[in-house]
């Protein structure tokens, strides 16, 4: 019990929340497992690195879903980071959350497979509620230690501001609200259980300044014009069972006005599930992300009853990815697989399938995807200029020969093909080129009749695989004597 004490002391300093506290604390009494946990991770990467040298790993710097957090308290501060491992075969990526006040997270451990790079997208939610600037860093311990940027933030609590007191009288405001449901029975998961919606009403439009009070304690607050009426709300997720109230209020600093209580009672009951409750996968949709060739999909789980509904996201056969929804009752919820990397054959093209679990049955559904496509070349032309001049011409009385040259470039090895164009006429019919990074390409005329003086505009334009131009003017002349 002691030994908490310091830790607490450091985290009041910090600013931190109860919840962060608390898991801090938790984290101390899980010392002895996640030191066993590292244990094992590091022999797993030793015997990994007697065999063939360990995975490349790179950590993105921790981003705060708002970096200035500013509103009333308390606040959640959701923040994320992305860790990209090259993959040859399979390893255990074990890494961790540092804290801005010196403590370190949980040791988690991921089993990886496959070949490339895979990306795994991690998180943290944080809560405070008290002003605080922090940072947070992800520290990956296995298969290779490394250490992100640090990733800052910060939470500052305010009051909601509300219009004046004078305003409120004029405008003569007046507040309800409502829960809905008012009762709630079912399993507490995440998500909103509770929605409180209010209705705010002017005699003249106005902008007010509003705030929610769930059971005394300020939690929501907003701002919004009001031509007659407008109805606000938010949404209360109870973890376990209670009731209580809600009130939305207008305050202003000579008075205010506030809606009567609206009423909730939530009673957190995991129910089994209905008996002839069956499960289904439908609507499953895939795209191809042609920019760093990904896959991602979209699918419907359907239940026609009260059920716990477990999921897997399979690529070509391997598990990518797993989660679970709760039905109170008979409905579909959409679940996402977010875009993930693919690497050899897997770029060509194959197949994505969503397997579900339910009380009663197992469903599955299978799309194929399509193949990446190779960014279409960028083609560019530049550096058109007059290479040099022919004299011979000058001898019949003509303008000198003008020679032109020009530089064409993709972003791509591909075959270009173009003409050249000389004061508005086309002079050849396309030409080819086969360019891998930049060539140049040369034309040239020959003098102009009965002058001493070629003179005009020249142009190159490139048609294939991409549209570009370039062009400019040119005069050149006969050397004096000629």
């Amino acid at each position: 019990m002691n030994s908490s004490r310091p830790l607490a002391r450091k985290a009041a300093a910090f600013g931190a929340s109860a919840a962060v506290l608390g898991a801090m604390v938790a984290g101390l009494a899980a010392a002895p497992a996640q030191a066993s946990t590292q244990a094992t991770a590091g022999k797993a990467g030793a015997a990994a690195a007697s065999t063939k040298a360990r995975p490349k790993v790179s950590v993105s710097t921790p981003k705060a879903s708002s970096r200035d957090n500013d509103g009333s308290c308390p606040v959640k501060v959701d923040i994320s980071a992305n860790i990209n491992v090259k993959l040859d075969g399979k390893t255990e990526l074990a890494y961790r959350w540092l804290h801005g006040d010196g403590s370190k997270g949980k040791v988690k451990v991921l089993k990886l497979k496959g070949h490339g790079t895979k990306s795994v997208k991690i998180g943290q939610t944080l809560t405070f509620n008290e002003e605080v600037k922090g940072w947070e860093a992800v520290q990956v311990l296995g298969p290779r230690k490394v250490t992100s940027k640090k990733g800052y933030f910060s939470v500052t609590c305010q009051d909601a501001v509300v219009i004046d007191g004078d305003q409120l009288d004029a405008k003569k405001i007046s507040v309800s609200a409502w829960a809905d449901p008012s009762s709630y029975v079912g399993p507490c998961t995440p998500g909103d259980k509770v929605n409180f919606l209010g209705r705010i009403k002017v005699n003249d439009p106005t902008w007010v300044k509003y705030r929610w009070v769930l059971n005394g304690r300020v939690v929501d607050y907003g701002r919004t014009k009001v031509y007659h009426s407008k109805t606000v709300s938010f949404g209360y997720s109870p973890r376990e069972s209670q009731r209580g109230y809600a009130v939305l209020q207008v305050v202003g600093r000579g008075g205010g006005s506030s809606s009567d209580r609206a009423y909730y009672k939530v009673w957190c009951k995991d129910e089994a599930p209905t008996p002839s409750a069956r499960v289904s996968a439908t609507s499953l949709v895939t795209a191809t992300n042609n920019d760093g060739c990904k896959v991602g999909a979209h699918a419907n789980i359907n239940s026609t009853g009260r059920a716990r509904v477990e999921y897997t996201w399979y690529v070509n056969g391997q598990s990518v990815d797993r989660g679970e929804v709760g039905f109170g009752r008979e409905g579909s919820r959409t679940v996402e697989l977010s875009d993930r990397v693919l690497s050899g054959s897997a770029t060509k093209g194959g197949r994505v399938t969503l397997s579900v679990s339910g009380p009663r049955n197992n469903d599955s559904i299978s799309q194929s995807y399509a193949a990446c496509e190779a960014p279409k070349p960028k083609i560019s032309v530049s550096s058109l200029s007059v290479s040099g001049q022919r004299n011979e011409f000058c001898a019949d009385k003509r303008g000198p020969g003008v020679d032109f040259k020009a530089t064409i470039s993709s972003t791509a090895p591909t075959t270009v093909k173009y003409y050249w164009v000389i004061d508005g006429k086309r002079e050849n019919p396309d030409l080819e080129r086969q360019v891998n990074g930049s060539v140049d390409v040369t034309w040239g005329i020959a003098g102009a009749q009965s002058a001493s003086e070629t003179k005009g505009s020249v142009q190159l334009v490139v048609t294939s695989p991409d549209s570009a131009s370039a062009s400019t003017s040119f005069s050149v002349s006969c050397p004096k004597g000629a």
